[in-house]
């Protein structure tokens, strides 16, 4: 099986092109390749399938444990570039299917040597009504559910303990969820940190969690430990629509996978 990794913002995943073969990969089997010790290491695994009419293509994401994950933001942009490489129409212009239905994205930025460009994505519309106090922060899915808390010294705070046990407080969130902690910065951003259910561990970028927190908080200037993200939207009173995420995307390398 030929593989490419791809990461947004350190976010890294593993894309595979099925087009051609429709290509099976078990729960065991993706879970080794995402492995950091014993297989290529990746937080996430996507494929790359045809698309229904008036797509472009298709994309599905499981998770590192090897699970078919929810809508992923970074993934998104990262399938979004290894399109573009692929040579899937050549205007920079793209409309695929997610796990949470349409999205449209635009390559920005593309630079052949490094291999590294800006990839902007259009995320769902989120419902004012969907968004819940709760705890000490709020609860809303942006394609994928989302926790946002707000913490001081966010640089030392213990994301992974804290995350985990948020995650799985199932009282509150009985199918889990990924836990994001945000703090304002003296320059005026929004410094992110996201534990991710799925990978369960805290991961270097998340993007529907970075769409999550502009929203709850209004900032759209965000850094994570990854990489810088622009978040815009236009907010109605009664929705957030136009929702749009841009950020960076990286080839790291690609290779072969015995199956």
């Amino acid at each position: 099986m030929h593989f490419y990794k791809f990461d947004g913002a350190g976010n890294d995943f593993v894309l595979v092109d099925i087009r051609d073969n429709d290509l099976q990969l078990s729960t065991e089997t993706i879970a080794n390749i995402c492995h950091r010790r014993f297989g290529v290491g990746a937080d996430g695994l996507m494929t790359l399938s045809n698309g229904p009419e008036d797509f472009d293509f298709e994309m599905r994401y499981y998770n590192s444990d090897g699970r078919l994950g929810s809508m992923c933001g970074n993934g998104g942009r990262c399938i979004v570039a290894f399109a573009h490489l692929l040579g899937i129409k050549s205007d920079g212009h793209y409309r695929f299917l997610g796990y949470d239905g349409p999205h449209e994205a635009d390559i920005l930025l593309w630079n052949k040597d490094t291999r590294k460009g800006l990839v902007r994505l259009g995320m769902r519309d989120v419902s004012c009504s969907e968004i819940r106090r709760c705890l000490n922060g709020w609860f809303l899915d942006t394609g994928s559910p989302h926790y946002v808390q707000r913490v001081k010294n966010l640089n030392e705070f213990d994301v992974a303990g804290e995350g985990c046990r948020l995650r799985n407080n199932h009282d509150e969130f009985p199918q889990g969820t990924n836990v994001d902690f945000i703090e304002e910065l003296p320059d005026g951003t929004l410094f992110v940190r996201t534990y991710e259910r799925g990978v369960e561990d805290e991961t270097w970028a998340c993007g529907t969690g970075v769409t999550a927190c502009a929203i709850v908080s209004g900032n759209g200037n965000v850094k994570t430990r990854g990489g810088d993200f622009k978040v815009t939207f236009d907010s109605t009173g009664t929705a957030c629509t136009n929702v749009q995420l841009t950020g960076p995307v990286s080839l790291n390398f690609q290779g072969e996978w015995q199956l």
